[in-house]
């Protein structure tokens, strides 16, 4: 067998091993991590949260998040992932399907800041893992096939949050229905991780030997090529300039992902109001279709010509330009258009964007400088909902603070092009 047809059956083998796993349980991440999105349609009521409260909750998940992040991942890096990332699925299923306890304001704080905590570690830990798995040259394709995971748990979760809200069961409030069915597949999903999921190529029953030693010996030539260059320790990660400015570049990115992920039920319920909550998840779901072959196609011409800052740079404007469109009165279609630019440009921004960290760092000094990276830039996490909030005029319009994210987006892809150094393949 020649060296490429060994490449194309291995990374082959891998993916398809790999990868459905890794994005079934990204989808039950997301949805636990946004379904209160949805709940917020009658929770809010029930509860008496009001939009800043609903706000700061839905946002306090990263706060939890950012503090538990760095060592959750060096911890993985540790103890392996297998065993790790199912602690940490069956842990957040258990503090999701708990959301349907709250009571009141501070019930609500405090179980978004516990939620945040126990996931802290899963995305950074699966882009970690990836980097034990794929070469450079394959992994800005496989983590936007990854992230696809999180754009089809709106797909999935849009429908089936509204039919659950639809139709509650067990003498339980709509939204407590909810949190309590999405809650399960985690911890089911956490129990099939700590059968399936092997730690590294060496472990993989799947692979032949002769598979193991080329994997093996390509992704050690390509750690060694980058140590070479500069040997990055723990500390030099976590205060290198690039590792900062990168998490600065995410912020601005997340801030406006999620600005537009927790309150778009509450812009299609204004702008559609006679739909029920069932036909309104299906509606909510569109953007998110459109967005999976788009960013699967980004991704992969990514890749391909082994560019990335303008790959980061050109979606993120486009995300900025739908913020802007949702800002100003449109007819009702025009909005779902914008909302799709919006969710396809957030997204499409992921997968060439870790290509940009894992080109120089390796090792412990990876697991802790992506964990910093995300860490950082899902506190915007945080900022994308208050802003909404905190901008929302007399009335309930949302334009000014959209306008505002809008504004954050486009500084986003800025500071990609102005402070990002182009990798050696992209000055050729």
């Amino acid at each position: 067998m020649s060296e490429s047809q060994l490449e194309q059956t291995v990374l082959r083998k891998a993916a398809w091993r790999l990868l459905p796993l890794m994005c079934a349980c990204y989808v039950a991440a997301f949805l636990d991590r946004v379904n209160v999105g949805f709940a917020k349609l009658s929770m809010a009521s029930d509860l008496g949260l009001s939009t800043t409260a609903y706000a700061t909750g839905a946002g306090i998940f990263f706060i939890g998040y950012f503090f538990f992040e760095v060592p959750s991942n060096l911890l993985m890096e540790r103890v392996g992932a297998r065993v790790w990332i199912a602690r940490i699925m069956i842990t957040w299923g258990l503090i999701s399907a708990g959301m349907m306890f709250v009571t009141g304001e501070w019930g609500f704080y405090v179980l978004r800041f516990l939620l945040g905590a126990a996931e802290a570690g899963f995305f950074p830990g699966m882009i970690l893992y990836n980097t034990y798995w794929f070469p450079r040259a394959h992994r800005a394709r496989t983590v936007s096939i990854f992230m696809t995971a999180a754009v089809f748990s709106f797909v999935v979760g849009g429908p089936l949050s509204g039919w659950l809200l639809d139709h509650p069961q067990l003498g339980l409030r709509n939204w407590q229905w909810l949190f309590l069915v999405e809650g399960i597949p985690s911890v089911v999903l956490g129990f099939v991780v700590l059968l399936l999921l092997p730690n590294g190529p060496r472990d993989a029953k799947w692979l032949k030997p002769e598979e193991k030693e080329w994997l093996t010996g390509v992704l050690d030539a390509e750690r060694a090529a980058q140590e070479k260059k500069k040997h990055f320790t723990l500390r030099m990660a976590l205060s290198d300039w690039k590792v900062l400015v990168l998490g600065a570049i995410y912020f601005l990115n997340v801030v406006g992902g999620y600005g537009i992920d927790f309150f778009l039920p509450t812009l299609l319920q204004t702008t559609f109001p006679q739909l029920t909550k069932s036909r309104l998840g299906m509606l909510a779901a569109v953007p998110y279709l459109v967005t999976i072959p788009v960013m699967i196609l980004h991704g992969r011409h990514s890749d391909r010509t082994k560019e990335y800052r303008w790959h980061v740079a050109l979606p993120a404007w486009w995300l900025g330009l739908g913020l802007l469109l949702l800002s100003f009165p449109l007819p009702p279609l025009a909005v779902v258009a914008a909302m799709a630019m919006c969710v396809s440009g957030r997204w499409s921004v992921i997968g060439p964007f870790w290509g940009l960290p894992t080109a120089f760092l390796t090792g412990t000094a990876a697991a802790g400088g992506i964990a910093m990276i995300n860490s950082i830039g899902n506190l915007g996490g945080q900022a994308g909902p208050t802003i909404l909030a905190m901008f929302q005029s007399a009335d309930g319009s949302f334009s000014t603070g959209l306008r505002v994210l809008a504004g954050l987006a486009a500084l986003c892809g800025i500071v990609t092009i102005g402070l990002m150094p182009a990798t050696p393949s992209e000055r050729r």
